[in-house]
């Protein structure tokens, strides 16, 4: 699958890559993350984040990750992920998208400048 079939991202898939571009994860803490970064607004069920993380396994954008927390800090059940080099590109890409989705709002006058 290429770069150019996987954009523009979903919403919830553009949130776990943006929450992954800041250091690895277990799926729990991406979805507290992901509320947290939108005030409430995205709370992703199990399902839809557990399907989105292994689309975007098998799509080479996150790959799981060797290191672990101290064992007395961590479970066991837990799967930690990390961005890819190829999914910190796509994310990136799709930021400078949105922020030039951004820009064209301003240009029409849809929202503040300082927005």
């Amino acid at each position: 699958m290429t770069e150019a079939n996987l954009a523009p991202l979903k919403p919830a898939t553009f949130l776990i890559l943006l929450t992954l571009a800041e250091g690895t994860h277990h799926g729990y803490a991406i979805k507290k993350a992901v509320r947290r970064r939108t005030a409430g607004q995205v709370d992703l069920g199990p399902a839809t984040l557990y399907r989105s993380l292994n689309q975007l396994e098998e799509a080479g954008l996150i790959a799981e990750a060797e290191d672990r927390p101290a064992p007395e800090l961590d479970d066991d059940r837990r799967r930690y992920y990390r961005l890819t080099p190829r999914g910190r590109r796509l994310a990136a890409e799709e930021a400078r998208r949105l922020a030039d989705l951004v820009g064209a709002a301003r240009d029409a006058r849809l929202i503040d400048e300082t927005a």
